[in-house]
C-alpha cells in the first residue's frame, strides 16, 4: 500500500462493515476521508472510533440518503464547495430489501442505492477528479452481478420482483453497476482516471434490511445473525478496495473486476458494449442527465 497523505478520498457507506473497515484503513495512511453516510449518529460514532485508532487522522462527515438522487446531488455539491480535488471515490454503500419499495424520486430501491447512487455521485464528481491528475474509482460489486438479467421493459421490477430476500434485484442492479463501470472505464481512457469493481466475497456485513420485510422473510434474521460468525470479516472484505485505493501496483489498471486483489472474468453478459452502451443511456435518462459525462 502507497502512502496517501496528501489525498482526498471519498468512502460511502462507512458506518459500519466494508465501508468502516475501509475508511479506517485509508486513515491510517495519512489521506482525508469524507464519509458519506446515512445516519448521523452512526457516522459521528465511527468517526470517534477511527478518531481513537488513528491520533491524527483526518475525518469528514457528510449525511445522504443515497437512495435519494436529490440527497445525492446536496453531498456532492457540499463536497464540491470545500475541495477542488479528489483523489480515490470508493462508491461502497449497498443493500438488499426483501420487499420491492421506492426512493423518494420512484425508483425501485435495490436499483437506487446499488446503481444510480454511484452511478450519479461518479458523474458529478468528474472534474475534481479530473483536477487530481490521476485518481481512482472503486465500486464494490458482487458476485450476483452473475444472475443479473437487465429487462429494459421492466427495469424497476414492477412487475417480476420475486419473493425471498430481494436477491434477484439485487443481482440485477449490481450487473447494471459493474455494465456502467466498464463503459465509464473506456469514456475515461487517457484522463487519468481508473475505475474498476470489487466483489469483496461473503463478507459479515449489514446489508439484509430486514426491517424492512414482511412475513416469512423476517424468519431469517436469526439465521443470518449466526451466519455471520463463519463468513469473512469487513477487515478481509476491505482488503481488495484498500489495494485499488492505494497500490501503486494498480495505478494504470481500469475497466477490470477484482477479487482477492487480482482481477478475475465476470460474466460474459456484464462484457456486452451494447449492453453496458443501453444501460448507460437508461441511467442517464433516469438521473435526468445532469453532469453526467
Amino acid at each position: 500500500m502507497g502512502e496517501m497523505t496528501g489525498k482526498i478520498c471519498i468512502v460511502t457507506g462507512a458506518t459500519s462493515g466494508i465501508g468502516k473497515a475501509t475508511a479506517l484503513g485509508i486513515a491510517r495512511k495519512g489521506a482525508t476521508v469524507v464519509l458519506i453516510c446515512r445516519n448521523l449518529p452512526k457516522a459521528k460514532a465511527t468517526a470517534d472510533e477511527i478518531q481513537k485508532l488513528v491520533r491524527n487522522a483526518a475525518l469528514e462527515i457528510l449525511i445522504a440518503d443515497l437512495s435519494s438522487q436529490r440527497q445525492v446531488r446536496v453531498a456532492a455539491a457540499a463536497f464540491l464547495e470545500k475541495y477542488q480535488r479528489l483523489d480515490v471515490l470508493i462508491n461502497n454503500a449497498g443493500a438488499m430489501f426483501p420487499n420491492r419499495l421506492e426512493s423518494a424520486e420512484g425508483i425501485e430501491m435495490t436499483l437506487a442505492v446499488n446503481h444510480f447512487a454511484p452511478f450519479l455521485l461518479t458523474n458529478l464528481l468528474i472534474e475534481p477528479m479530473q483536477s487530481a491528475g490521476a485518481a481512482r474509482i472503486i465500486n464494490v460489486n458482487s458476485d450476483a452481478h452473475e444472475r443479473g438479467q437487465i429487462d429494459f421493459a421492466d427495469l424497476q421490477m414492477r412487475c417480476r420482483y420475486g419473493w425471498g430476500i430481494g436477491m434477484r434485484a439485487y443481482g440485477n442492479a449490481k450487473l447494471a453497476n459493474l455494465l456502467t463501470v466498464y463503459e465509464l472505464a473506456r469514456r475515461l481512457s487517457g484522463t487519468g482516471i481508473t475505475v474498476n469493481a470489487v466483489h469483496p466475497g461473503y463478507v459479515a456485513t449489514d446489508i439484509l434490511r430486514f426491517q424492512t420485510a414482511t412475513g416469512p422473510v423476517r424468519l431469517l434474521e436469526p439465521l443470518w445473525i449466526v451466519a455471520k460468525q463463519f463468513i469473512r470479516s469487513p477487515e478481509s472484505g476491505a482488503a481488495t478496495s484498500l489495494h485499488l485505493a492505494m497500490s501503486p501496483q494498480v495505478v494504470a489498471e481500469t475497466g477490470k473486476y477484482f477479487e482477492r486483489c487480482l482481477p478475475v472474468a465476470s460474466s460474459r453478459q456484464s462484457y456486452d458494449r451494447s449492453l453496458q452502451r443501453r444501460i448507460w443511456d437508461a441511467s442517464e435518462e433516469l438521473t435526468n442527465g445532469a453532469g453526467i459525462i
